[in-house]
């Protein structure tokens, strides 16, 4: 089995094989189970007042976070960890205060649970109601992400669900702490500190034990590489909703407003490099590609940007700019870096084409003024998520007023795109008869 699930080799304080994984992950497992039976008779109020005494905890600690957090990122330099990836894994206070933020603001969003999605009264007298409840007990594995810790955490609660984190060794002194920290404020609240627990002290084995533990944990979910992905979805008995790597395309049209396109793309590749929506190539319009590429190509490179780039795209570059000849690996690479493929492209079908080759089907953005070019856009790109006119860096559960995400989905079964409360949810049927029996 392969229990491989890291790109890196940071070792956290606690990793290492146990004999007893299994049956101390399974303990994990059975304390998150009886405390989400204990959440599913709470009531938005109680639930709304235990995530501002999260989000209060976690400013109120922010100094010890943060000292735990440059533990990891000091481990992190010397693994050789990318500038992306230590981009996420580092905490600030001001990052810390935005997180707690994102806590309120979830207080703040309806409560799903118990949302009547659809019911009727049939002609015999039922009365059926399909409701939104909650999945119960959610797994996160994830990687250098200690926001993703606090977001699962809350978004398990507002719906909920309790939540058993694996975040990887790379955030293992952060996550110890910010897991303590949730913890004792729920526990200050009347609710059980398992409603957030994390199994990282086990390390990958714990992650693999986590994985099996089909009819304890109800649905699982993997947020990181592509190798952590599939490592996950081939291993797992329990059901996994498939996140994905964002692989994502920025397209300028023939019609496009240059002057909008040159920022929108400038946001979505150098605003943060190292998350899932920025942008990884740039397909550009034959037709104004010689009008657009000179200028594009100069402010991209003073923003340290790399360019790989077609012959096309090479033969329009300033003098000064270092293009590198772009490959087909090129165009198969979520980079998280400072580097863009950028492509010419003779049309909307040849960019089209492209995308259909070599996204991942997270996020694609088209600039455009033809309204008949974006609806075919929007009609033939099979992406979680495709832009008109906008960075593709609002492909995020905040910015798309759903308060925080657990991941962007990029499959198509129960949820696609970015995953909030609802998404954490399934349905219950009601019936209730007035002695009815079936004839």
């Amino acid at each position: 089995m392969t229990t491989s699930l890291e790109p890196t080799v940071v070792t956290g304080p606690d990793e290492g094989a146990q004999p007893d994984v299994r049956e101390q992950v399974t303990r994990v497992a059975q304390r998150a189970k009886a405390a989400s039976r204990r959440l599913a008779n709470a009531n938005r109020a109680t639930k709304d007042a235990a995530l501002l005494a999260m989000a209060d905890a976690l400013v109120a600690q922010a100094d010890r976070i943060v000292a735990a957090n440059a533990q990891d990122v000091a481990r992190g330099h010397a693994a050789g960890l990318t500038p992306g990836l230590l981009d996420r894994l580092t905490l600030t206070d001001a990052r810390i205060a935005a997180i707690a933020d994102a806590l309120r603001e979830l207080a703040g969003l309806p409560d799903p649970v118990g949302e009547v999605v659809r019911g009727q009264t049939l002609p015999n007298g039922l009365r059926l109601r399909q409701l939104r409840v909650p999945m119960g007990v959610v797994g996160m594995i994830y990687e250098a992400r200690p926001n993703v810790t606090v977001d699962a955490a809350g978004l398990a609660l507002k719906s909920g669900n309790a939540v058993i984190l694996r975040g990887g060794s790379a955030a293992a002194s952060s996550n110890a702490v910010i897991v303590e920290v949730l913890g004792e404020a729920l526990e200050k609240r009347g609710l059980p500190g398992a409603l957030v627990q994390s199994i990282d002290a086990w390390g990958r084995e714990g992650a693999v034990e986590l994985m099996q533990l089909r009819g304890l944990v109800d649905v699982l979910v993997p947020r990181g590489g592509a190798d952590l992905i599939r490592t996950v979805v081939r291993e797992a008995t329990v059901p996994v909703i498939e996140t994905g790597v964002g692989n994502v395309h920025v397209y300028v049209d023939e019609t496009a407003d240059l002057a909008m396109a040159l920022p929108i793309i400038l946001n979505a590749k150098t605003q943060r490099v190292g998350v899932c929506n920025a942008a990884e190539t740039l397909l550009v319009h034959r037709a104004v590609a010689d009008e657009f590429l000179p200028a594009a190509i100069a402010a991209l490179a003073d923003c340290g940007v790399t360019i790989h780039g077609d012959a096309a795209t090479r033969r329009l570059a300033p003098e000064e700019a270092d293009v590198v000849a772009a490959t087909d690996d090129d165009w198969a690479t979520e980079y998280l870096s400072l580097d863009l493929a950028v492509r010419v492209v003779d049309d909307l079908d040849e960019a089209i084409e492209h995308i259909r080759e070599w996204s991942s089907g997270h996020t694609e953005a088209i600039v455009t003024r033809d309204l008949a070019a974006s609806e075919r856009f929007v009609a033939e790109v099979d992406s979680a998520a495709v832009m008109v006119n906008a960075s593709t860096r609002f492909t995020d559960g905040g910015q798309l007023g759903l308060g925080a995400e657990i991941g962007i989905s990029t499959q198509k079964l129960h949820a696609r795109g970015p995953m909030g409360l609802a998404e954490l949810t399934t349905t219950k049927w009601v019936v209730h008869g007035d002695g009815h029996v079936r004839p």
